[in-house]
């Protein structure tokens, strides 16, 4: 699976854990940024990994901030995206079957290496398949589409 992933400054070194993680579980895993520890703006790097999945030149993404959720809200801006934030396997499988998330996001100063890695496992092993919650997402996407079209 192509997969981009992406952080601010606060998640750089999970980033970087979490991506060679990627990789060594057989997945691309394409680098956005931020490529070291100097202050970044989480904003610009979840909305390249967001548009890049709109545009399908990936098929997921993993964004990580200090806490999880301004990537989470950033990434969301975007629309047709689906980001959901999770420090548990059990979000993360639901982000997955209940939600469709194209996105996963954490946060490096809420999560452990070792639990983030499980939380993208989880995410990553997970298809969504449909059913009532395809209804319930279809709902999202079409009030989304009519919001954008009052504008």
């Amino acid at each position: 699976m192509k997969l981009a992933i992406g952080s601010d400054h606060h998640g750089f070194v999970l980033k970087e854990d979490i991506k060679a993680y990627i990789k060594q579980m057989g997945h691309e895993a394409i680098d956005y940024g931020c490529y070291s520890c100097d202050e970044t703006d989480y904003p610009d790097v979840a909305f390249d990994v967001s548009q890049d999945i709109i545009r399908e030149k990936v098929v997921r993404g993993v964004l990580i901030c200090g806490t999880g959720i301004g990537v989470a809200i950033a990434a969301g801006k975007v629309p047709g995206i689906r980001a959901a934030l999770c420090h548990d396997t059990y979000s993360a499988e639901r982000a997955q079957l209940s939600n469709n998330a194209q996105i996963l996001t954490m946060g490096s100063k809420v999560i452990g290496v070792e639990l983030a890695k499980q939380v993208v496992y989880t995410y990553l092993n997970n298809e969504f398949k449909g059913g009532d919650s395809a209804r319930k997402i279809k709902k999202i996407m079409d009030k989304e589409n009519e919001f954008l079209q009052k504008i």
